[in-house]
C-alpha cells in the first residue's frame, strides 16, 4: 500500500491494556486462530475482500457481498445488486439508487401523512448518505425473501438537510453499490426514533415537496436489518475470513453465515467466547497498555482498519501531512483486554500493526493496519483486520442462540 492510497473508511454511523489473562469464561485469543469454515448452505454468503465482487472503484479491506432486492408487490421483479460492503457496524440495506436501476420506481414510498419519508445518515468518517425509506423484499443467499424498509441513497431526492450537504452522490465515487448492515440491532435507530420520543436528532425526515423536516418513524417502518427477518437464521450472523500474513494479499474470500446455532453450519465452537454488550451504546471493553481505563469498543467489518486510542511511541503516523495512519518502523505486536459490557466476561488478544507505507502497491488486503481514534470521545473500533484468521459472530438483540442472549458478539 503506497501514500497515494491513503483512504480511510469508518462504516459506524454517529447514532446512536496490558496484557491480562484470560478469565474462566474466556480463553486467550493471543497466538491462535479460531478461523473455522463453515459448510456451504442456503444460509451461506460468499464474501469478497478487495476483489471481484467489489467494485473496480472499491478500496483495500473493503468486504463486499451480494444481495437481491424485489418489489413487494412482484416477486419476479428483482435485481440481484453486487458490490455491497458488508458492514457489521451499522443496520439495514442502503442502495444507490443506479444500483437499482429499472427496480426503483415500483418500490413503495414509507410515508406519513401521505409525504415521504427520507434518512440522513452521517458516518464517522465524515460522510454521509440521503434518500428516501422505501418497501423491498430481500433475499439473502438462498434464503427466503423478507419485506423490510430499504435506505435508497439519492443525493437529488427532494432537499438534503444540513448533515447531508456533502451526502454521495453515486458508486463509483464512493466504491460500492450500497450498504448491508447486519449488526446486533433490529432496527438501525430504534425506540429513541420511534414515537413517543423527540424528534431531536432523529436521522429521520418527513418531506413536502423540497422541505424536509426531522420526524420520528414507529419502529416497524424504520430501515430493518434484513437478517432480524430471516425465519430461522434471524438471531445473527458469523463473519469467516482467513489468516493472512503480515505483508497482506491482492484480494480474500470468506463467508457470511446467517444465524448461530440455527444450522449445523454455524454452531459456535466450545472455544468460542461471547462478550454481552452495552444495551444502550451497543459497546464491550478493551483495555490496552498506558490507558487508565477501558474504552468502549466494537467490532465492524466495514472500518478497514483498527482505530484506537494509544501513547504507544512505537505507533508513529505516516509521513504524509494529515496521515490518520501508523507507520512504524517495523511491525508492532500489540496485546489488548477485551471484556463484555459489564467487565465480564474478559480475554486478552494480541494484533499487530505494520507500515502502511511499506506494503506493496499490489495488496488489496492488509490484516494489520491502523490508526489513531478520531472520534469524539476515546474507543476501541476493531475493524475488519481483526476479523482475519477468525469467525467472528454478532447476536442480534432480544434474540437467542447458543452463546447467549443478545446484543453481544463473540469470536
Amino acid at each position: 500500500m503506497t501514500s497515494a492510497d491513503p483512504r480511510r473508511w469508518l462504516w459506524v454511523p454517529l447514532l446512536a491494556a496490558a496484557c491480562g489473562g484470560g478469565s474462566s469464561h474466556a480463553p486467550s485469543t493471543c497466538g491462535t486462530s479460531s478461523f473455522v469454515p463453515s459448510a456451504a448452505g442456503a444460509n451461506v454468503l460468499p464474501i469478497s475482500v478487495a476483489g471481484a465482487g467489489c467494485l473496480p472503484t472499491g478500496y483495500f479491506n473493503e468486504p463486499c457481498v451480494s444481495a437481491t432486492v424485489c418489489d413487494p408487490a412482484n416477486p419476479s421483479s428483482c435485481v440481484t445488486i453486487g458490490g455491497l460492503l458488508l458492514d457489521t457496524g451499522s443496520i439495514g440495506l442502503r442502495v444507490f439508487s443506479q444500483a437499482l436501476g429499472s427496480l426503483r420506481p415500483s418500490l413503495p414510498a414509507i410515508t406519513q401523512g401521505g409525504n415521504p419519508v427520507a434518512e440522513c445518515i452521517a458516518f464517522l468518517d465524515g460522510s454521509s448518505q440521503w434518500g428516501p425509506v422505501v418497501g423491498g423484499s430481500v433475499v439473502l443467499g438462498g434464503e427466503p425473501p423478507v419485506p423490510v424498509p430499504i435506505h435508497v441513497i439519492d443525493s437529488t431526492f427532494a432537499g438534503r438537510p444540513s448533515p447531508c450537504a456533502g451526502a454521495q452522490t453515486d458508486p463509483a465515487s464512493a466504491g460500492y453499490n450500497g450498504i448491508l448492515g447486519v449488526g446486533e440491532w433490529i432496527q438501525d435507530c430504534g425506540a429513541g426514533c420511534a414515537p413517543p420520543s423527540s424528534s431531536a436528532g432523529s436521522p429521520y425526515y418527513v418531506c413536502s415537496g423540497s422541505s424536509c423536516a426531522t420526524t420520528t418513524v414507529d419502529l416497524a417502518f424504520q430501515v430493518t436489518n434484513p437478517v432480524a427477518a430471516l425465519p430461522t437464521d434471524g438471531n445473527g450472523v458469523v463473519v469467516e475470513l482467513p489468516s493472512l500474513p503480515v505483508t497482506g494479499a491482492a484480494s480474500a474470500s470468506g463467508s457470511l453465515v446467517l444465524g448461530i446455532g440455527t444450522r449445523a453450519n454455524n454452531v459456535p465452537g466450545a472455544s468460542v467466547a461471547a462478550f454481552p454488550l452495552d444495551l444502550g451504546t451497543g459497546t464491550f471493553l478493551t483495555a490496552t497498555p498506558g490507558r487508565a481505563r477501558a474504552d468502549p469498543a466494537f467490532l465492524d467489518t466495514g472500518s478497514n482498519g483498527l482505530f484506537f486510542p494509544t501513547a504507544d511511541a512505537r505507533l508513529t503516523p505516516c509521513p504524509r501531512s494529515g496521515s490518520s495512519w501508523f507507520c512504524p518502523a517495523s511491525p508492532v505486536a500489540l496485546t489488548a483486554t477485551n471484556a463484555g459490557a459489564a467487565g465480564t466476561p474478559s480475554a486478552s488478544v494480541c494484533f499487530e500493526i505494520a507500515s502502511i507505507d511499506a506494503l506493496p502497491g499490489s495488496v488489496g488486503v492488509a490484516p494489520a493496519v491502523g490508526g489513531p481514534d478520531m472520534s469524539p470521545s476515546p474507543q476501541f473500533d476493531w475493524g475488519l483486520p481483526f476479523h482475519f484468521g477468525r469467525s467472528v459472530y454478532v447476536g442480534i438483540e432480544t434474540t437467542h442462540s447458543p452463546l447467549g442472549t443478545g446484543p453481544l458478539v463473540a469470536y
